[in-house]
């Protein structure tokens, strides 16, 4: 499989930067950028957009391609493929926006700009001739490709010669060059002053939720974001308490699969930086499914989806009465923990095309230490809520920074359409925070670093999100 090449636009749908389509002629990447703005121009929003636009062939000669496109901020990244999977694309695609990541913290139009030397130089490395992705992995990139920084910027203006540093492993000699070291995904002679390691076990979960307050479908997914600074080459050995709760698991290459498979341990050699050790979902009730095609299989899959069920941290009440020309609704929230509190809850509520005239009273009950107060309007008060209400979106948005466990808490008000009969959406989105927890309760039993002498500081910690539609 290979990719046929990569398009940066900005905003305007005009194209920034684009790498080298050295199989196809000069106006194979034209008709993919206006394959994309003509799609663009006739959606009502951009992310109605499909995923996968058809580009028809321009004569005979050729044949058709497809146009897979990813948003990421202000630009759009197009990946023209011809004959392949798109999903190949799309995971080349996202593995590149990772490694912008990595070398600029943010990814805009004016950091391409700004830094369209690099990123020139990333798309030499990261994508062959033939279009198969090359270098991938952010480590052996900085010893190819140098980051961006003040001083790089100097020296490339006066002149001075950049690569021959690189080429010499910035002076540990020919064992510091590029690709020196045997592990791909690990530098060559690292030394820190100070050896830590950090884990950050972050879980989502996605919800839906029906009018009778039953939760139709959830599911958790997490991943464990890791922060490495060690010296040398050192061994890792992580095993939980409770490994058992993950399914559906996927690894950074670094991670020794047979070890995983044996005992539920992740045993690796870290990458230098950030990296993403594992990603996984959380399944509360693990069990052996039946063999697919016996009666029994269905039944039991039904009911196992059933028990995999997460309890919503919340629950929420709602009364809504639609009249001639509007109507009014009363949205009561009341928290479900027991010990911790959500945090940065945000509700929003569509109200339909034509809706206006919002009047809203936001307020808080009793429950949690706390005694009912009320906002009227939408500046945010005592009470640590406030709501807004978007004309372009004809969203009301309802914002909640920080609620206790087990508090009520409530929104009311009305509203007025110039449409015959009011369409609100029959369902809110709720997006919300949980620090210091996760879903799953998955616990770290124990780290073990070998290979080196030293003995590093280890950190851990969770954090939980949330998005469910509730409807009514």
């Amino acid at each position: 499989m290979a990719i046929d090449g990569l398009i940066v636009l900005d905003n305007t749908g005009r194209p920034i930067i684009q790498s080298g389509f050295r199989s196809t002629s000069t106006a194979y990447p034209l008709l993919h950028v206006d394959a994309f703005n003509s799609a663009l121009s006739k959606a009502s929003r951009p992310q109605d957009i499909d995923p996968v636009i058809y580009v028809p062939a321009y004569n005979n000669v050729e044949s058709p391609s497809a146009c897979c496109h990813v948003s990421c901020g202000d630009i759009r990244f197009l990946c023209p493929v011809s004959g392949d999977d798109p999903l190949f694309a799309f995971a080349f695609l996202r593995t590149f926006i990772d490694i912008l990541y990595e070398y600029f913290g943010n990814v805009s139009a004016t950091t391409m700009k700004e830094n369209f030397d690099v990123v020139y130089q990333l798309l030499e490395e990261t994508l062959d001739s033939g279009g198969h992705p090359l270098t991938t992995s952010p480590n052996a990139l900085r010893d190819i490709v140098l980051p961006p920084s003040l001083l790089t910027k100097l020296l490339s203006v006066a002149g001075a010669n950049i690569n021959s540093t690189i080429n010499s492993g910035s002076g540990l000699g020919a064992a510091g060059g590029p690709f020196s070291s045997p592990i791909p995904w690990r530098k060559a002679g690292l030394r820190y002053a100070s050896n830590e390691i950090y884990f950050d076990m972050v879980e989502e979960l996605k919800a839906i939720v029906n009018k009778h307050g039953v939760t139709v479908s959830s599911s958790v997914w997490g991943k464990i974001e890791t922060n490495s600074k060690l010296s040398g080459t050192p061994d890792c050995l992580l095993t939980f308490t409770n490994a058992r709760v993950l399914t559906d698991c996927a690894f950074h290459p670094c991670v020794r699969l047979q070890r995983w498979t044996r005992d539920k341990a992740l045993s690796f050699v870290p990458p230098d930086g950030r990296f993403v050790l594992a990603e996984y979902r959380y399944s509360p009730n693990p069990s052996t499914t039946p063999a697919s095609g016996s009666a029994s299989a269905t039944s039991t899959a039904i009911a196992n989806l059933a028990k995999d069920n997460v309890p919503i941290p919340f629950s929420i009440k709602m009364a809504i009465d639609l009249e001639a020309s509007g109507g009014s609704f009363d949205i009561t929230l009341t928290s479900r923990l027991s010990t911790r509190p959500l945090e940065n809850l945000v509700a929003e509520f569509n109200l339909g095309e034509g809706s206006g005239a919002i009047k809203c009273v936001a307020s808080r009950g009793l429950g949690g230490f706390g005694s009912r107060l009320g906002m009227e309007s939408g500046v945010p008060g005592n009470i640590g809520a406030s709501w807004a209400f978007d004309s372009n979106k004809k969203v009301l948005r309802w914002e909640i920074t920080s609620i206790p466990p087990s508090s009520v808490w409530n929104l009311h008000g009305s509203f007025s359409t110039s449409t015959s009969v009011p369409r609100p959406a029959h369902a809110l989105q709720v997006r919300f925070e949980i620090q210091s927890h996760t879903f799953s309760a998955l616990k770290v039993e124990q780290l073990k670093v070998t290979g080196e002498t030293y003995k590093p500081y280890k950190g851990v910690r969770g954090r939980s999100i949330g998005n469910v539609e509730w409807r009514w």
